[in-house]
């Protein structure tokens, strides 16, 4: 598990709107890449295109490469249901499925992917899985109550296990503690250093902080102004872009001077 991503000359559209312009970067595998950037500069966009998320909305399109290890997820004939299981995402809110208990909102993207399980197989695949997001200690006695019956932070790991159960080689994650208290977050932000010994990890954050504590390398977005596409602006080793940064807009940025 763990891959590549480079994208080269990327651009990303929404119908006739440049929403993000010319990104080329290279994600090392089993690492945390964060991207940061004021709203409404594109990260988040560009974050969504890394496993064809962004498709969903009519009119979304891109030109340039996409490459997961060397493949182009873009390429005719590449399906993107099978990126999206490659490619797992976390949303900035936790949204397990409420009527499902929490064995089932584990194992649904295996059974939303049409694969059959055995009884064993899936019981494996359950404790795996909470294993891995750090919760299985606090809901093993209760799989069969709803998942929406756990807390904010908890729901958040469950999540990212329900992201875990069906091996995706790459997790994405959109602002994954913003709706989370102080404790909740900490759990989250071990998980993410955890998870980088078998992911490729890549993380949206407005916490320059959280940046700081998490990531190996961080990308800094911007915009020109409101209509003007989001870029990106600088991208190095984490530490270098909070204490030596290239380009006066990171600096400026990651100190609070704007943004």
């Amino acid at each position: 598990m763990s891959k590549r991503i480079d994208a080269i000359d990327f651009n990303v559209y929404y119908s006739k709107f440049l929403a993000v312009e010319g990104v080329n970067i290279s994600i090392e595998p089993k690492s945390v890449t964060a991207f940061i950037g004021p709203s409404g500069c594109g990260k988040t966009t560009f974050l969504r295109t890394l496993n064809r998320m962004h498709e969903v909305i009519p009119g979304a399109r891109v030109e340039g490469k996409l490459l997961l290890d060397g493949d182009d997820i873009y390429a005719p004939g590449v399906d993107p249901v099978s990126v999206r299981s490659t490619i797992g995402m976390v949303f900035q809110r936790p949204n397990p499925f409420p009527t499902m208990s929490i064995r089932d909102n584990v194992l649904a993207g295996i059974r939303l992917n049409g694969k059959r399980i055995s009884k064993g197989d899936a019981d494996t695949i359950v404790e795996k899985s909470l294993r891995g997001a750090n919760l299985w200690n606090e809901v093993k006695d209760r799989l069969e109550k709803p998942g929406s019956g756990l807390s904010g932070g908890q729901q958040q790991r469950l999540c990212i296990a329900r992201s875990i159960a069906v091996e995706p080689d790459v997790i994405l994650m959109d602002e994954p503690c913003s709706a989370l208290d102080p404790i909740s977050t900490l759990a989250i932000e071990d998980l993410i250093n955890e998870m980088k010994d078998q992911y490729t990890v890549v993380i949206v954050t407005h916490n320059m902080q959280q940046a700081a504590r998490v990531s190996d390398k961080t990308a800094f977005f911007n915009i020109a102004g409101t209509g003007k596409p989001g870029k990106l602006i600088e991208y190095a080793e984490t530490s270098t872009i909070f204490s030596t940064p290239r380009e006066k807009a990171t600096e400026d940025y990651v100190s609070g001077r704007f943004g």
